[in-house]
């Protein structure tokens, strides 16, 4: 059944239906589904499909680790999205996992030394990350979660 993003504000329908399309294909282990699905996360505002898919990470690392999340618990996370992906996926990279894990816990620090990865890698590395941490849970109510989160912040900014 796809999910119907209608009642969202427009600018958020577009990634919620490539975030949710991409995590399901990652999901099904569909490399050709995935890299369209990315193709179309890639092509829209960064910074806003960032917060989107970061939000969702971290509302779902938060949901597994409701005591507090430290270093071993996101080497955990890390080391299994890397093994579980690189299964089917072998262009899977640790090193932009572990971007978006920072990023999404709020403890990136760019410094300019180091280039962030291209738009389609993030996509692609979220999607795989996104899946992993939902397992075989659709990913439309970690989303749908994600724009409320960054509503409510929003609203009381």
């Amino acid at each position: 059944m796809e999910q119907n993003w209608r009642h969202l504000p427009a600018p958020a329908r577009p990634i919620a239906a490539a975030a949710s399309a991409a995590v399901t294909a990652a999901q099904g282990h569909d490399t050709d589904a995935l890299d369209s699905a990315t193709a179309g996360l890639a092509a829209l505002d960064p910074a806003q499909t960032g917060l989107v898919l970061g939000t969702a990470t971290r509302l779902l690392l938060e949901q597994a680790n409701p005591d507090g999340l430290d270093s071993d618990a996101v080497r955990g996370v890390l080391e299994h999205c890397v093994r579980s992906a690189v299964t089917w996926h072998p262009d899977t990279d640790p090193h932009a996992v572990l971007y978006l894990l920072a990023g999404a816990l709020g403890v990136l620090e760019e410094d300019g030394s180091t280039p962030p990865p291209k738009p389609d890698v993030l996509a692609r590395h979220a999607a795989l990350l996104l899946a992993d941490l939902l397992g075989p849970r659709p990913p439309e109510r970690v989303i749908t979660a994600a724009l409320s989160e960054i509503e409510r912040t929003q609203l009381n900014d």
